[in-house]
């Protein structure tokens, strides 16, 4: 009834009778505040309640306004146009002159409320013209406090919008905006508090940033703030501070006021300030924003390191005309490390309103559906093709010459295995005796090829003086002995086994030493297919580009993993924040920094620089090694940069170093400093690996996880945008770790991951050979030679037919076929050690091993890129290209091992034998657990919600089965972590190539984590070697059931038993994981976690990294994208 009174009254009437109108609305607002079924009925949803008092708000501004911003009636006001009405209403009241301070006040305080709940208040505000009311009433009444705070809080929320902010700064605010904040004082303190965050929200403004520097406002800041630093002792006005930062960090969000920070001595007051609230918990989110400023301004410098191309050169026999490579070798010298002093993630300010209101969504999805339907397409001529049928002995063996009794000889190929190639093929990737003789030396003749100028670039023969002087010898206890000549003399150990020798020494026999004495632990019984001799002998015949002539301890003695639980380190609180603390002092205390250089690749000659042994020796010049430089900071401080990929800028991840010349009892820290991808899983709980050769001659021979205070994070060193893919304005990261070091005279060894060398490779093939039975069909075959001269083994496993009769031949050459490969990206070792696990099961004795070899015929390629990980590169091969992004339209010469791994399964198609099922073993540094991706027409539709007719969703669910079997039965698996959506970026991958034109259904890439599991079994802990060969075996019994399954006759039967094991009702409501994201979230401290955090908004006030929320990395260029 007074709703229906109050409608009648609108218009004239209520301009006439407005103390009448205002008695309504004010039994209206006793009624809703009193009966709640009133309350209720104004403010559903179908009412016209709210209608009517909007228009009677309208009409007379005098109406009652406080009752309309209370609980839920607020969003229905917002709904309803209430926020223009106000700013009419405002607008309106602003003519009177003078203005009522009261309604002024009362519309303010409305709008402060309102402005946070409507999306579009900054639009209206600046097109009704409400900014400049506010404006002038703040400048008019600068010393009206009560009426200020309100103008303050309406202030907040336009500025909030971007192109307001710019309007208001054009119109004097941010001036005015510092007339207002001002020195420490109890009074105002509410008032301080929201002009702080006003200005803080229009300092977002590049614009308006570059005023604030240009009135010299950086250097009164600073002193605002340590005003109050050292007057709010018992820390009451947090907020304020926190203001005064937050305006400090939005400035120096461009490169003039990082300068104008840096000139007013802003570091050293930060530093200062925040090295005393550190006592204090409470005063973390200062600290943490306080740190975010400094690393900001730290001033960037370039790596020191004369180029950012790898300190080895290998010259290709041809560039191809685009790509990375071509602009590599086409940039004059000096130029290919720019430091670019441009304002991180520069874009220009928008000056229209933008509305970001749909999701956003992953543009990697493949939509086109004509590229989601497999289409198999051998690509290359049969007849061209043809040569790879002798690869393929098995499929027309006839086992009749020989009898079973000696099937194995007849398994191994001993006639001269010809590589088959296309006419396409450079003279060096021809089958020739010298590769022949090579693949001999795996066998145990251990013949060294000649080096041809045609077959190598360059010539690299490795036996040289210090691998010829290693000497084994056994005692009566059956204990090996390495003797190892020494420039010295002495019989401590001091380096790698090798000759260390200052520059231009002839070598250790000239100094005439006796030779240390090394006793070798015995490992025989532990580590079966590990002989050192035998691996000394393998390296002999590995070529490198560098020419390396040292063995590393740990791949001579080998590794035999630890029985002990190796959990995730847990994460020190501030740890992460001390460590950049450390790296801002070098700034502010230059004079306390050694800057000594002890390593350096770049100096051929001499790398390892002689001192007077106050500095720890470094050395990397081995098989696999990767570290470029090493610089003494401090006295137990060292930076360590890593070397990129040979014929690339970048790729810096993996590491294998030795150290040696340690104290014991120390603690060291190293900093490794040119990482380049935003995350790591050293951020949540992985350790570097260390390797005690003191502790492997005590009978202790392994890699075990260490390191103490371990972060990653952003640092001072800045990217070239040549490295960046042209995104400038990028820096690098640091992984920084501490250890301990327990032995004297020890040589130590730290890895990435545990290290798997190519002649690591080799002896394990040549030791498999011994496990080979009667009953074991092997062969081992040269696929091709690698651009640096080193062969690509083929494998072929399967078991021979129970006798010579047509009937088991003919089952032992229809057998389906099983196609693996692996280590394609060096830097993933675990790849290479899941692969070692698949072939010791497929070599085994057991019975399930023998079923396997029964059902299946194994056509392996173990290490894709054997130069790679000859050279310590992290993703590269010798033509500086990822491998795994050549599948389409891989070049011969450039990628042979790609173009004939293609071709053999090209060959395959071609007669109608595509294998059952295709896995590639990868590595995965940024996620926890083991985890396959495979191709799905259908989920890649559901994610892109791309329109598709119900047969263009028509697949077998087959794809499934192997991952979903693998999640029952391996503890390291997990499913949840499995994806099946194509990606654009993956289109060239092995996976998707496979799966597209050879038309295998169940082409997969496994991926295994380098860090540990979240779930299963092994939650909370660390992956091993144990794990991960566990894990390839384990992938044998997964296969041996997908075979029982898909051997079923009644193939409805299958698919019903298929539906079971697969669970149909697969939702997904979630993305299934996709390879760029991460699974980990960001710690709460977010300044601590890595410097994409420098244009966050606010620091959270915690540092734990248990309650934490996902914060996807799609667009990391370096994602581990298989």
């Amino acid at each position: 009834m007074l709703l229906g009174q109050l409608e009648r009254m609108n218009g004239e009437a209520m301009v006439r009778d407005v103390e009448t109108a205002r008695q309504v609305t004010t039994k209206i607002l006793h009624l809703i505040q009193t009966q709640e079924k009133s309350g209720k009925e104004v403010m559903s949803k179908g009412s016209s309640g709210m209608e009517v008092i909007l228009a009677s708000l309208e009409v007379s501004s005098q109406t009652t306004l406080e009752f309309l911003c209370r609980g839920r009636r607020m969003g229905v006001f917002v709904s309803k146009g209430g926020t223009g009405i106000l700013f009419q209403i405002l607008t309106s009241a602003s003519k009177e002159l003078p203005p009522s301070e009261e309604l002024m006040l009362q519309l303010h305080s409305l709008l402060a409320k309102v402005g946070p709940k409507d999306r579009k208040f900054g639009v209206k505000a600046r097109l009704s013209g409400a900014l400049n009311v506010t404006i002038s009433l703040i400048k008019q009444n600068l010393q009206n406090a009560k009426l200020l705070l309100p103008c303050l809080q309406v202030l907040r929320v336009y500025s909030a919008n971007s192109v307001n902010a710019i309007s208001l700064g054009k119109n004097g605010v941010v001036e005015l905006m510092f007339k207002i904040i001002a020195p420490y004082s109890k009074k105002n303190t509410s008032l301080l508090k929201v002009a702080l965050d006003a200005l803080g929200a229009l300092l977002k403004s590049k614009t308006n940033a570059r005023r604030a520097v240009d009135g010299s406002h950086v250097p009164a800041l600073l002193a605002l703030y340590l005003d109050w630093h050292r007057n709010d002792a018992r820390h009451r006005h947090m907020l304020i501070r926190k203001g005064l930062l937050v305006c400090l960090r939005n400035i120096t969000n461009i490169k003039l006021g990082r300068k104008a920070f840096i000139e007013a001595d802003g570091m050293r007051i930060l530093y200062n300030t925040s090295t005393e609230c550190l006592p204090v918990r409470t005063l973390d989110p200062l600290i943490n924003t306080s740190s975010l400023i400094m690393r900001k301004c730290f001033p960037k410098n370039r790596l020191p390191v004369p180029t950012i191309k790898s300190a080895f050169h290998y010259q290709l026999p041809h560039v191809l005309p685009v790509g990375p490579v071509a602009q590599l070798y086409s940039q004059p010298p000096g130029v290919d490390d720019v430091v670019d002093d441009s304002d991180d993630n520069e874009e220009t300010e928008a000056e229209t309103d933008t509305d970001n209101e749909e999701d956003e969504k992953n543009d990697d999805i493949e939509t086109d559906l004509n590229k989601l339907h497999p289409t198999k397409s051998p690509g290359r001529p049969f007849e061209e093709l043809r040569v790879y049928e002798r690869f393929f002995l098995e499929l027309s063996e006839d086992f009749q010459v020989r009898s079973l009794s000696s099937s194995s000889s007849s398994a191994r190929s001993t006639r001269p295995i010809i590589v088959p190639t296309a006419q396409a093929l450079s003279p060096k990737h021809m089958a020739t005796p010298a590769s022949q003789e090579i693949w001999n030396s795996i066998k145990g003749q251990h013949t060294q090829p000649p080096a041809s100028a045609t077959s190598r670039t360059p010539a690299a023969s490795l036996a040289s003086l210090e691998l010829d002087t290693i000497h084994l010898t056994k005692d009566h206890d059956k204990k090996e002995e390495t003797h190892i000549p020494t420039p010295d003399g002495h019989t401590t150990l001091s380096s790698s086994m090798h000759s260390p020798q200052d520059c231009g020494s002839e070598g250790a026999e000239d100094e005439g030493g006796e030779g240390a004495v090394l006793e070798v632990p015995d490992t025989a019984l532990l580590l079966p297919l590990h002989d050192p001799d035998l691996y000394v002998e393998m390296v002999k015949g590995t070529r490198s580009v560098p020419q390396y002539a040292e063995v590393a301890y740990p791949d001579y003695f080998g590794h035999v993993a630890p029985t002990f639980k190796e959990p995730h380190l847990e994460r020190v609180y501030g740890v992460q924040r001390s460590k950049i603390f450390q790296d801002i002092e070098r700034l502010i205390h230059p004079n306390d920094i050694l800057d000594k250089v002890v390593y350096d690749l770049d100096i051929p000659s001499c790398p390892v620089i002689e001192d007077s042994g106050e500095s720890l020796k470094f050395n990397s010049q081995f098989e696999s090694g990767n570290l470029r430089k090493a610089i003494q900071v401090r006295k137990y401080e060292y930076d360590l940069v890593l070397n990129s990929d040979i014929n690339s800028n970048h790729y810096h991840q993996w590491f294998y170093l030795e150290v040696s010349g340690m104290r014991v009892g120390t603690t060291y820290r190293f900093n490794i400093i040119n990482c380049e991808k935003s995350n790591s899983q050293f951020n949540y709980g992985m350790q570097v690996l260390m390797y005690s050769v003191q502790e492997a001659i005590s009978g202790r021979p392994r890699w075990v996880r260490t390191g103490t205070d371990i972060c990653y994070y952003k640092n001072h060193f800045a990217r070239s945008s040549i490295a960046a893919g042209g995104q400038k304005g990028k820096s690098y990261f640091t992984l920084t770790f501490s250890t301990t070091f327990s032995h004297k005279d020890d040589v130590c060894y730290f890895a990435y991951h545990y290290p798997y060398t190519y002649s690591t490779l080799k002896m394990h093939l040549a030791k498999l050979e011994a496990l080979r039975t009667p009953h074991i069909y092997l062969r081992q075959d040269v696929l091709c030679e690698t651009l640096g001269g080193n062969i690509c083994p083929l494998l072929t496993i399967t078991a021979m037919p129970e006798s010579n009769s047509n009937d088991h031949i003919c089952q032992f050459r229809n057998r389906p076929l099983i196609f693996l490969s692996a280590r394609v990206h060096p830097g993933e070792t675990n790849a290479s050690w899941v692969m070692k696990g698949t072939l010791e099961f497929l070599m085994g004795t057991s019975p399930l091993a023998a079923s396997l070899r029964e059902a299946y015929i194994f056509k392996i390629v173990p290490m894709l890129n054997p130069d790679g990980v000859i050279n310590g590169n992290h993703r590269c091969s010798l033509s500086g290209e990822d491998l795994n992004r050549q599948w389409q339209n891989p070049n011969p010469e450039l990628h042979p091992t790609i173009y004939h791994t293609k071709s053999l399964l090209q060959y395959l198609a071609h007669i109608q034998r595509a294998p059952l099922v295709f896995c590639d073993y990868h590595g995965h540094s940024r996620k926890k657990n083991v985890f396959m991706y495979g191709c799905s027409v259908k989920e890649t539709v559901w994610q892109s919600n791309i329109s598709a007719t119900s047969s263009d969703l028509h697949e077998d669910l087959g794809y499934r089965t192997l991952p979903k079997i693998l999640s029952q039965i391996a503890p390291a698996f997990s499913m949840a972590s499995c994806s099946f959506v194509v990606e654009r970026s993956k289109e060239a991958t092995a996976r998707v190539v496979v799966w597209r034109e050879i038309g295998v259904q169940r082409s997969y890439t496994m991926e295994s984590t380098l860090c540990g599991c979240d779930q299963g079994k092994y939650k909370g802990l660390q992956i091993g070697t144990r794990e991960l060969e566990e894990m390839g075996a384990q992938f044998c019994v997964a296969l041996l059931r997908l075979k029982r399954l898909t051997g079923l006759r009644n193939h409805q039967h299958l698919l019903d038993l298929e539906s079971d094991i697969i669970g149909t009702q697969s939702k997904v409501v979630s993305p299934t994981t996709y390879v760029m994201e991460e699974d980990e979230p960001s710690f709460l401290e977010a300044i601590d976690y890595s410097a994409e955090s420098d244009n966050e908004d606010a620091e959270p006030e915690n540092e734990h990294g248990n309650n934490v929320h996902e914060n996807p990395d799609h667009l990391d260029q370096l994602s581990d994208s298989y």
